[in-house]
């Protein structure tokens, strides 16, 4: 007796799950100023919250994104200092609907990545969803010796107007060393910057992650391992950093 199937009650389960989700994101624009509003804000974000947590899962990276994207700043990313997008010419609420709409949009994509890799899951283990990170790093890699002094490290960072720097000994990179941690340590533990070398406040290992995964990954890993900043590797070499103003200048849309 054949064994009887049902791939195509699938295929009609996920078109249905766009059709919903693109019909949300359409409902969205006019927050963005296209069209009526004819619910608020706060009804939308929680029908949006059930929404995605239906089709996608509590589980789900996006739903955590739209979370973090209803609060419009870094530390819904990470419980840490904010780190806003620098020079965005944005107040905050724009950039909170701007991210929101970019994550809708993610959705959307990951919907339609799951529909088209369906006949093939037995031969792929892990679809990328979304941009890759490597799209959105910074590419310069900066660093600063271990043996430097705290103040040299805080001089670097002024002068490549960063908020992080790759450490390295004679070999390799072995830590890092952040804006955040850098004042907690000096104003908190009375340390001197002049004489207390970076060793001594750096964090380690480094926290990297590969290029080609999708942005959503980093933003996982920065929440689990509460950090601002990722190394990219690629084939096991550090290529470039992404830190939350990186993603949050992406859900943001700005360049």
């Amino acid at each position: 007796m054949a064994v009887r199937t049902t791939p195509s009650k699938a295929r009609v389960s996920l078109d249905r799950s766009i059709e919903r989700m693109r019909k949300q994101l359409a409902e969205f624009a006019p927050f963005l100023g296209k069209g009526k509003q004819t619910r608020s804000l706060e009804e939308f974000d929680l029908e949006t919250e059930r929404l995605i947590e239906d089709l996608l899962g509590q589980a789900s990276n996006l739903l955590h994104a739209y979370e973090y994207a209803e609060l419009g700043e870094a530390a819904g990313l990470v419980n840490m200092t904010d780190e806003a997008p620098e020079g965005t010419g944005m107040d905050s609420q724009r950039q909170s609907l701007l991210q929101r709409g970019r994550v809708l949009e993610s959705c959307v994509s990951e919907l339609e990545a799951r529909r088209s890799a369906e006949p093939m899951k037995a031969k792929i283990a892990q679809t990328l969803i979304g941009p890759q990170i490597a799209e959105h790093m910074s590419t310069e890699v900066r660093s600063v010796s271990h043996d430097a002094s705290l103040r040299k490290a805080g001089q670097l960072m002024q002068q490549w107007k960063l908020g992080s720097l790759l450490v390295t000994n004679s070999q390799s990179y072995v830590g890092v060393i952040t804006d955040s941690v850098l004042a907690r340590e000096v104003v908190a533990n009375g340390l001197d910057p002049a004489t207390t070398a970076v060793k001594t406040c750096m964090r380690t290992p480094v926290v990297a992650i590969e290029g080609a995964r999708p942005i959503i990954d980093a933003v996982r890993i920065m929440k689990e391992q509460a950090t601002r900043h990722l190394a990219v590797t690629q084939d096991g070499q550090i290529i470039g950093v992404i830190s939350v103003s990186n993603i949050l200048r992406y859900y943001s849309g700005v360049a």
